[in-house]
């Protein structure tokens, strides 16, 4: 099977080809690196020629409001256009939980603009929503820090590992298209600055996570059901300590 992942020399994008290869796939990294350009449509007819899957796990330059929504929307048209015109049996999108909750971050709105698009399209779809991934929580930390500690919002947090998003992109991509959204996180939930704070001690550093509940995330404000599933959500293997012991 020809599977094309878009995005396909990223954090998620270059786990997943590894996956798919390891099971026999013919599986292609797309992006600008291979002359692939989604944002542009560059390259995009002769890469997906005779792809049956597609997964778009590409992330945007910049996360500027109007930057980030061009990107998402330009891109997810060009992909859309293209995949029905060479028969791609099925469309994998991406996205984040929470993306219909908070429309105060600029990047949410931008990948709820990609769903609508992915939706709409004549293409079977299955889109993947996860939370947060563990690799960015040093990054999420820096957003809080003042001159001796760092400052985050104490709502409840299920952070996922990278690996782990991948290994159910791959299910997924190999099953019939949902039609749908489904919603992915990490096996454990609690307060946003206790991962923080794990994180950091992990790293030797050795500043106090505060928590605090009108702390912002991305400049918005959060509560306990911001960024974490609602309902089902097919969870994935590895905790946090697990995690930091690769760091």
């Amino acid at each position: 099977m020809k599977i094309v992942v878009i995005g396909g020399t990223g954090l998620i994008g270059s786990k997943l080809v590894a996956k798919l290869k390891q099971q026999g796939h013919e599986a292609v990294a797309a992006s600008p690196k291979s002359g692939v350009n989604a944002v542009t449509g560059e390259g995009l007819a002769a890469v997906l020629a005779g792809a049956d899957v597609v997964v778009d796990v590409a992330n945007a330059p910049s996360w500027e409001p109007a930057a980030v929504l061009e990107f998402f929307e330009r891109s997810s048209k060009n992909l859309a256009a293209t995949e029905a015109a060479a028969a791609v049996k099925h469309h994998v999108a991406l996205s984040i939980v929470g993306t219909d909750r908070s429309p105060d971050i600029a990047y949410f709105r931008a990948k709820l603009a990609q769903e609508t698009i992915v939706k709409a399209s004549p293409v079977p779809y299955s889109i993947v929503r996860a939370t947060q991934f563990f690799e960015f929580l040093g990054a999420i930390g820096d957003m809080g820090a003042t001159e001796d500690r760092i400052v985050v919002p104490s709502a409840l947090f299920q952070p996922i590992a990278a690996e782990d998003v991948a290994d159910r992109l791959v299910e997924v991509a190999m099953g019939e298209p949902l039609n749908g959204t489904i919603d992915i996180a990490g096996p454990e939930k609690a307060p946003f600055n206790e991962f923080i704070a794990r994180r950091l001690k992990a790293s030797g550093d050795a500043r106090p996570v505060v928590g605090d509940p009108k702390a912002t995330y991305y400049g918005a404000p959060i509560d306990d059901k911001s960024l974490n599933p609602l309902g089902e959500a097919r969870l994935g293997k590895m905790p946090l300590a697990k995690w930091l012991e690769t760091l």
